[in-house]
């Protein structure tokens, strides 16, 4: 098809999709015709009549994408102000019923001042609003009257600072044994913009943990219904399903938990398809037990004098997720989905009493959109647990760089000290072979222990099922294996365990690597002194949408390094709607560079580590920092094309002392365009005749107190090699001597490249671009970038 024909096809579906409203498709389609528009307008041939109509006709299509991105934006700034307010209104009716008068009195009034002051609520979200906010403001003139406080405003108080988030530490850690937070611990206007954001999960709220929230109240006269409580069912649960049913409802004397620890042989998974979740709950419990530390029953509430989670007749819980970059407030009901046939259908505990396995899935199931969940995998679930950092280890034999027995290694010692925890997976396998196996395909299974004895390196796995279990080597069907003294060491019994089918088996390591596709590790932060994160967005319009040429408009950070240890780097993009969870089409990674300054190609100078790109949420690196290493990195943020807004938090983990901060862009900037043409085609320097004839644009650098850096990028056809060169032509102060004669961007490259001139003196700086070779015609982009209003003529 030619351009126009792509361009007339572009904007018949946009019209199309505008008038039933779909607004993401018909944006993308008007400017896709735009575009192809743009390059029959550009093709020489055209009259000029024909090419004015075909950019009126290019300006009314990007209006309109613009206005409908606009009108899209405002409906979602006025949905996000409107349930902003809602929720402070919430949390001083909480701070209320907790008697924190002063603290409720505030937060009300902070509440009415928002729904006042908002201009992007729509009317009739406004009017409904109102009408809250004004029992609101009923109830802070009686707490005022009641503690004779002074009128509060929101400018002589520190209500951002309470709404988003409280406490304001940025570490991941319980609130009575923090990591110590580098750098400072308040968060920007523009974190804060991305908490509150991101804070919109599948259509419900979940805020950043508060202080306000330990005085949560959880006692009702009547059972508490949380309204979002009866969450959508998958087809299997609906072919079986009866009624919701309480706790007190399938037993006499419920409870939270049995006993002093949870049971990790307890857990049963049954028709929801959560795996890795039953899985990353299991390794947490045998954790709790064997170590004696709460990582997981934590995070349940309300709790007794010894903050140990309990029963609650009212039917209320609050849950503590780590999600979209910091902890959250999660609030169920004990409302649980049951069978026809009298059974629970969802994981539960073995123990018929205890139910904080099948809450706490309930809890996650809730973000997750509801008990229809697409399946995950351990790292994101065991990170959202316990705030564990969590890295993907590949089972990849075979390859070079696949260490298996430095794996296996790691797994053995760190589980034994309590720094791991770890699942396994499988990958698709033949049902001949899955039959053979006793695995199942595409499954996570809990590693609840590794022991090397004899030269034999074994694992212990639950499969989350609670039955169905390995057929091989070190099973409890081999006859082979299974010495005297291995079954004395590792205290087993395989004629026992063949008469029980718990889902829990031994299995060797070479079996392991033969059979599964992926270990999940997620380590203890305990291991780091130190921790430090950025919450920041990056817009759909920033930067190329493939980052294969240019990088300088990616987001990037400097890494210092005050000494010797090691730096874990994690970057987590924030996910807010089920079908990105489902179907993930952002790749993201990080790349490390040496120096700590803006870089602007992926490849020079060469990344001291390149990321690979992955769709998961999560992506880590490690940095280790010896007496002879650099002390300076920059962090890049990449990713593969990039069709969206992206929400992310990069957080480092540090046995050193170490500061990271962002490389802010250039406070000014302005663009220009361009072309090659004609006997304005020179060419490179090598033409001596013709390389005088190139575009010029002259710089004025104004006299300044401040050191003026500029910062030139060419942007052109791809089949081109292109450069740029700057000569001063003047200095406002003849005493000073010239930074330089002529500066270049260096090589020509395809595409992109960029010039940067820091420090420049008062003057006038004359730049050029050009292709390598002569009579290249085509239009290009000049951006500058600079620490001064940029005065630009072209020549």
């Amino acid at each position: 098809m030619s351009d126009f024909e792509k361009a007339t096809e572009a904007a018949s579906l946009a019209v199309s999709f505008d008038q039933v409203g779909d607004v993401d498709k018909a944006v993308e389609c008007y400017r896709t015709s735009a575009y192809h528009l743009g390059k029959v307008c550009d093709n020489l041939l055209q009259t000029p009549q024909r090419q004015a109509a075909l950019r009126e006709k290019i300006e009314e299509y990007q209006n309109r994408a613009n206005t409908l991105q606009e009108q899209k934006a405002q409906r979602e700034r006025s949905n996000d102000e409107a349930e902003y307010c809602y929720k402070l209104i919430s949390q001083a009716l909480a701070a209320d019923e907790a008697n924190y008068e002063k603290l409720a009195f505030q937060i009300y009034t902070h509440a009415v001042e928002e729904a006042v002051i908002s201009k992007s609520i729509e009317p009739g979200v406004k009017s409904k609003l109102n009408s809250v906010a004004l029992k609101a403001l009923e109830r802070a003139e009686e707490l005022k009257d009641k503690l004779k406080l002074a009128p509060l405003s929101v400018s002589d108080s520190k209500l951002p600072a309470i709404v988003l988030p409280l406490p304001i530490e940025r570490d991941i850690r319980s609130e009575s044994d923090p990591l110590t937070v580098t750098g400072k611990q308040d968060y920007s206007e523009e974190e804060k913009e991305v908490l509150r954001l991101t804070s919109n999960i599948n259509n419900n709220c979940f805020l950043p943990f508060m202080d306000i929230d330990l005085k949560e109240n959880f006692h009702y006269p009547l059972p508490f219904e949380d309204r979002a409580s009866e969450l959508k069912l998958s087809s299997k649960q609906q072919r079986e399903f009866d009624r919701w049913v309480r706790p007190h409802e399938v037993c006499i004397n419920p409870k939270l938990i049995v006993g002093d620890y949870v049971d990790c042989f307890s857990i049963k998974q049954t028709i929801v398809s959560d795996c890795s979740f039953v899985a990353s709950l299991a390794v947490s419990a045998q954790f709790e037990r064997r170590f004696n530390q709460k990582i997981i029953t934590s995070s349940i509430y309300p709790v007794d004098r010894n903050k140990k989670p309990v029963y609650n007749p009212s039917g209320k819980y609050m849950v503590k997720l780590y999600l979209n970059g910091v902890r959250r407030k999660i609030i169920i009901d004990d409302r649980l989905p049951y069978s026809k046939s009298g059974k629970l259908l969802c994981s539960y505990s073995s123990n018929k009493d205890e139910f904080w396995v099948s809450l706490l899935e309930k809890a996650y199931m809730k973000v997750m959109g509801g008990y229809d969940f697409p399946g995950s995998n351990s790292n994101i679930d065991l990170h959202a647990l316990t705030g564990w950092i969590p890295e993907r280890c590949s089972i990849r034999e075979g390859e070079a760089d696949f260490n298996a027995d430095a794996l296996f290694e790691t797994i053995l010692i760190k589980l034994a000290r309590g720094l791991l925890l770890a699942t396994v997976a499988t990958g698709p396998l033949e049902d001949a072979e899955a039959e053979r196996t006793g695995l199942v395909a595409s499954h996570a299974y809990a590693v609840l222990d590794v022991r090397f004895f004899n030269g034999a390196k074994l694992l212990k796995l639950k499969n989350p099922w609670s039955h169905v279990r390995w057929r091989g080597n070190y099973s409890e069907l081999d006859t082979v294996h299974w010495t005297p003294e291995l079954r004395e060491k590792l205290s087993y019994d395989p004629d026992t365990a063949a008469q029980h089918d718990n889902g829990v088996f031994w299995i060797d390591y070479a079996s392991i690597l033969k059979f599964f596709d992926v270990f999940y590790l997620n380590w203890n932060p305990d291991q780091f002194h130190g921790t430090y994160c950025i919450h920041q967005k990056w817009d759909a319009g920033n930067g190329p949408v493939k980052d294969a040429y240019n990088i300088g408009e990616n987001p990037q950070f400097t890494l210092h390094l005050r000494d010797q240890g090691e730096v874990w780097l994690l970057l987590t993009r924030h996910i807010t709607d089920l079908d990105d969870f489902r179907d993930n089409k952002e790749y993201i990674t990080l790349r490390v560079y040496k120096g700590g300054n803006r870089i602007y190609y992926p490849y020079d100078p060469p990344p001291f580590i390149d990321g690979v790109r992955i769709n998961s949420p999560h992506y880590m690196c490690k940095l280790a920092v010896g007496p002879n290493s650099y002390r300076k990195y920059t962090l890049v943020v990449s990713q593969y094309e990039k069709s969206r807004t992206i929400f992310y938090t990069l957080r480092a983990y540090s046995t050193c002392s170490f500061t990271m901060e962002k490389i802010e862009p250039y406070p000014y900037s302005k663009t220009l365009h361009g072309a090659w043409s004609g006997k304005s085609a020179g060419g490179c320097e090598n033409n001596r005749e013709t390389y005088a004839n190139n575009p010029k644009f002259a710089v004025k650098v104004p006299v300044s107190r401040y050191p003026c850096h500029l910062v030139v990028l060419l942007k052109g056809p791809k089949e081109y090699q292109m450069g740029l060169d700057c000569r001063i032509e003047s200095l406002d102060d003849p005493n000073v001597t010239a930074p330089f004669h002529k500066a270049t961007s260096g090589p020509y490259r395809s595409g992109f490249v960029v010039i940067e001139l820091p420090n420049l003196p008062a003057g006038k700086y004359v730049v050029s671009p050009s292709t390598f070779y002569p009579a290249q015609e085509g239009p290009f982009f000049l951006e500058l970038k600079a620490t001064f209003v940029i005065n630009c003529e072209v020549r």
